[in-house]
């Protein structure tokens, strides 16, 4: 496997949302000059039980030339504008991880930073999500995109969607296979290899028939098909950390109006999530099984449910972490055979879509450049560990002490990297961060106030900037986000609107 040849030919190992993610961005970007074969069992299933989403996904779709109200229809989907954690830092207490900005800037200084001066000093202005354009639409159940418009409070937040993940990828299967895609139903049961080189030269299903390859991508799941049980890469586990290793799920009947946001509720050993769609709301338990049993994890889900369920629960199983190797020789794993992060701020996609754009910013001709795989790794790394970070905060930042599972979290050695990071907000009220954030400031900004981490002070720069008239620009800005919230359509009304019903 040496030389400059172009590829011509990618073998996708798996369907599901990864699979036809990656085969619908792989035939948009190479149409017909590559050959792409997909390769999946309708036996084995998918993981899919509802999905929630953050901002990026609507960047993949957009690249596509996917039309938003086809989507939304195709996949029964509905916008989400943030997620809202109940009981996280104890119980009773809520708070909202906004999509979009914190008030709007009147001077050079941030906005959060002279409401946090404000607040520190005793002023009465309110919480944060008080100048939170994405929290009034929400707790209001508006919703309508953002303006253009940069001048005006109603561009100030971003959105995301719910929508059934099965749905998704076979409206992607659709669209990949339109663009030349070919899937080949069966499942892959001997992987032959390069007795020199160790690269995969082709995977062959239990019928016999073969599949030769340049490029094979892994898309099969926890169990890494290709990239555990024929490269042998290793798995690097972070339960130590996030020790959530079960789910149970059930879908419900809709009761009420379709909220715009996701709901996580904290329990005694993990956590709920609650995705409101179309058709149905889907419902979750994400719990340690060191610290609950599945009999009182799945009784729990069951007696919080606001509908009737519409199915049995279903368990699942995983260990938060992620492959030490995502490509190795002539693979690569994108989806869940690369890594696991729980789906708690809504990052599964996400890893996804990113694993697959940087494939396509270093697609490799046959040759396999190593240079190219060590930068993929590295930046891949890179992105799940800034996830993980942020996912360890809502579980370490806690007052909850009535179990053993929270106690355990709330006293547990973290990585420094987020030690660091929670060490500048409480001294001196600095988001320490680079641009290749995933979660950006404002997402930091709820979390840690949200989570009970306060500063010790404003920054500096705010409070000598006292010729500022802050106290009246924070007045002007919460009035501008309730009236803006308030000319919104409700997000029921905007769904019919999309929907064309």
């Amino acid at each position: 496997m040496s030389g400059t040849m172009p590829l011509s030919k990618i073998v996708i190992v798996g369907g599901g949302s990864a699979g036809w993610m990656t085969a619908a961005a792989l035939s948009n970007a190479v149409g017909s000059s590559i050959r792409i074969d997909l390769i999946e069992s309708e036996a084995i299933g998918t993981v899919g039980v509802g999905e929630a989403t953050i901002p990026p996904i609507r960047t993949f779709n957009q690249r596509l030339g996917i039309d938003e109200a086809t989507f939304i229809r195709e996949t029964h989907g509905s916008y989400k504008l943030g997620i809202e954690f109940v009981n996280w830092l104890r119980k009773g207490h809520s708070y909202f991880h906004p999509f979009g900005q914190y008030g709007a800037e009147f001077d050079w200084v941030p906005f959060y930073q002279y409401w946090m001066r404000e607040h520190l000093a005793g002023h009465d202005v309110g919480e944060i999500s008080d100048y939170c354009m994405a929290w009034a639409a929400a707790r209001n159940g508006k919703f309508e995109p953002p303006m253009r418009d940069g001048r005006n409070i109603r561009s100030r937040h971003d959105y995301a969607y719910h929508f059934d993940a099965i749905a998704y990828a076979q409206f992607l299967r659709g669209y990949a296979e339109a663009r030349g895609v070919t899937r080949h139903e069966g499942r892959v049961d001997s992987v032959v290899q390069d007795p020199e080189t160790g690269f995969i030269t082709s995977v062959a299903t239990g019928d016999g028939r073969q599949f030769s390859g340049d490029l094979f991508i892994d898309c099969s799941g926890f169990r890494g098909l290709l990239i555990e049980g024929i490269l042998a890469t290793g798995y690097e586990d972070w339960s130590h950390w996030l020790p959530m290793d079960r789910a149970v799920a059930v879908p419900c009947e809709p009761s009420g109006p379709t909220l715009s946001y996701t709901r996580s509720t904290a329990h005694r050993a993990g956590w709920q999530w609650r995705i409101p769609l179309e058709h149905r709301t889907g419902n979750g338990h994400v719990y340690s099984s060191a610290y609950e049993s599945a009999e009182d994890a799945t009784r729990t889900l069951l007696d919080t449910l606001d509908g009737k369920p519409l199915a049995d629960p279903k368990h699942l199983r995983f260990v938060t972490g992620m492959r030490k190797q995502v490509w190795s020789k002539n693979c690569v794993a994108i989806g869940l055979s690369a890594g696991f992060m729980e789906p708690l701020e809504s990052t599964s996609l996400h890893l996804i879509q990113y694993g697959i754009m940087r494939l396509l910013a270093m697609l490799p001709d046959a040759g396999m450049s190593p240079l190219l795989a060590r930068e993929y790794n590295a930046l891949t790394r890179a992105e799940y560990e800034r996830v993980r970070d942020f996912l360890i905060l809502h579980y370490h930042a806690t007052e909850r002490d009535d179990s053993d599972f929270w106690t355990y979290v709330r006293t547990m050695p973290i990585p420094d990297s987020l030690s660091y990071k929670i060490a500048h907000f409480r001294r001196h009220g600095l988001i320490v961060s680079d641009e290749r954030e995933l979660f950006n400031n404002p997402s930091w900004i709820a979390v840690y106030l949200g989570q009970g981490i306060w500063p010790d002070r404003a920054p500096v720069l705010s409070e000598l900037r006292d010729t500022i008239p802050v106290a009246e620009r924070l007045r002007q800005v919460r009035s501008a986000i309730d009236e803006a919230a308030a000319a919104m359509p409700t997000h029921d009304d905007y769904l019919q609107r999309v929907r064309g019903s």
